[in-house]
């Protein structure tokens, strides 16, 4: 059963009030022990050692007062003679206010267990009327105290009630704590920073950018994981070539009695000529198939992701989608630039390009771009695609169409989802399909 506290759980309010970097939560992992020890060692010193000299002080004081006050009372007429003696043995300055009675003095400005202490040492010593005077100097408080023609002034230095060595200690307990504390910053921050640098290497290798090895800093879990890192981004650059490599010669190889037979039909005479083209015709489709199908097996894993001018692009593909017959309107911004592998974003947005033009009258590209992400919006007013096929329409070999191939869409998400993107399929206001292509910034 979780605890509520006014309709939010206290996990959700401490989620809430946490650092979210493993560096934040680390130095509290730090900080909170060290001030819960700090606050112990106080708190022991101040309840312990510090109450006990308080009340030591303190009485000292108030038994001094109290030896004044009956050295007095012992022998009035020499009251001058006892005040100069007591005051040059125990430090106070003391005066005599002939004829004044005790005035009602405000307490102190920060209170604490001296004031407490020195009151009661007086109220058990004095057998009088006193109040104490503690906002008047930063060198002294005064005692007043009344007597029978007038009222008693004693000025009693402050080093006779507070302790010296008392802010040598709060600067030891605040010294050691920022000194442990910015030790333990500067640590944790070069273990982080290991971590930090394998996650930015981690996230630019997934959206297809080679940043190299990198090399292994910090702990030695951090150590192992940058080193386990390298060998897997050479591992699946070997396999990438070796892939590319296979599929060339596969392409190749197919091509090639295609090839023959296209230069065959070209030399049978008897065949009529309706025939031959149609034959010519199946040849050229498959070897648009073979094309597509290698496209989508190879990907576009080779290209390096640099720098692109997103509006020349996408002005270039509306230009190719005109050439075919395609009415297309071109909404982007100038100067859009984003770093991605130009020639596969350039392939994933044909696609879906020629995949409105087949089932739609009109086509609209749309760019926008904020300082995290890049969208790109194909709108159409086709047919559209029903929401429940949606997501199967994304999968290969997967169409609409009954003479498509079913890798137009996939492709495209393939290549989306390697620059770490997405590729979403929505209605369109108004009617049709509306496909939108969430690119990292």
């Amino acid at each position: 059963m979780k605890l509520r506290l006014g309709g939010f759980s206290a996990e959700r309010v401490l989620r809430r009030f946490l650092p979210r970097s493993l560096l934040g939560r680390s130095l509290l992992i730090v900080l909170v022990p060290l001030v819960l020890l700090q606050a112990v060692a106080l708190q022991i010193f101040y309840g312990s050692h510090l109450d006990e000299l308080s009340r030591r002080l303190a009485g000292s004081v108030a038994g001094e007062v109290a030896f004044m006050i009956d050295e007095i009372d012992r022998d009035p007429d020499t009251r001058h003679l006892t005040i100069q003696e007591t005051d040059a043995h125990f430090g106070f300055k003391t005066a005599f206010l002939r004829g004044q009675l005790l005035q009602h003095l405000p307490p102190p400005d920060a209170p604490g267990p001296v004031d407490n202490d020195l009151e009661y040492g007086l109220n058990t010593d004095l057998n009088r009327p006193f109040t104490v005077g503690w906002n008047h100097s930063a060198d002294f408080i005064r005692v007043y105290v009344q007597m029978a023609d007038g009222v008693l002034r004693i000025d009693v230095p402050r080093k006779r009630l507070y302790i010296g060595t008392l802010y040598i200690f709060f600067l030891w307990l605040i010294g050691t704590a920022l000194l442990l504390f910015g030790i333990a910053a500067l640590f944790l921050r070069t273990q982080v920073r290991g971590i930090k640098r394998l996650a930015v290497a981690a996230e630019s290798f997934g959206m297809g950018r080679d940043v190299g090895p990198i090399r292994p800093e910090g702990a030695i879990e951090v150590r192992r994981a940058a080193t386990a890192f390298n060998r897997m981004q050479d591992r699946v650059r070997r396999f990438l070539a070796q892939r590319t490599t296979m599929l060339a010669g596969v392409s190749h190889d197919l091509r090639t009695p295609l090839t023959r037979l296209r230069l065959a039909l070209a030399m049978l005479p008897e065949i009529p000529p309706g025939e031959a083209a149609d034959m010519n015709t199946d040849i050229e489709e498959m070897e648009k198939l073979i094309s597509v199908y290698l496209s989508f097996a190879r990907g576009e894993g080779s290209e390096q992701a640099a720098p692109t001018d997103i509006s020349l692009l996408l002005d270039d593909v509306a230009v190719a989608a005109r050439r075919s017959g395609a009415v297309i309107d071109c909404d982007v911004p100038d100067s859009l630039v984003a770093t991605l592998r130009p020639e596969a974003i350039r392939r994933a947005i044909t696609n879906l390009v020629d995949n409105a033009r087949r089932h739609a009258r009109h086509i609209w590209l749309v760019a926008t771009s904020t300082s995290r992400s890049l969208r790109i919006i194909i709108d159409d007013d086709g047919p559209g695609i029903p929401a429940a096929r949606r997501e199967t329409m994304l999968r290969p070999f997967e169409s609409a169409d009954p003479g498509g191939t079913g890798l137009g869409l996939a492709i495209a998400k393939d290549i989306i989802g390697a620059h770490g993107g997405d590729l979403l399929l929505l209605d369109r206001p108004g009617g049709g399909l509306r496909v939108v292509i969430e690119l990292p910034g």
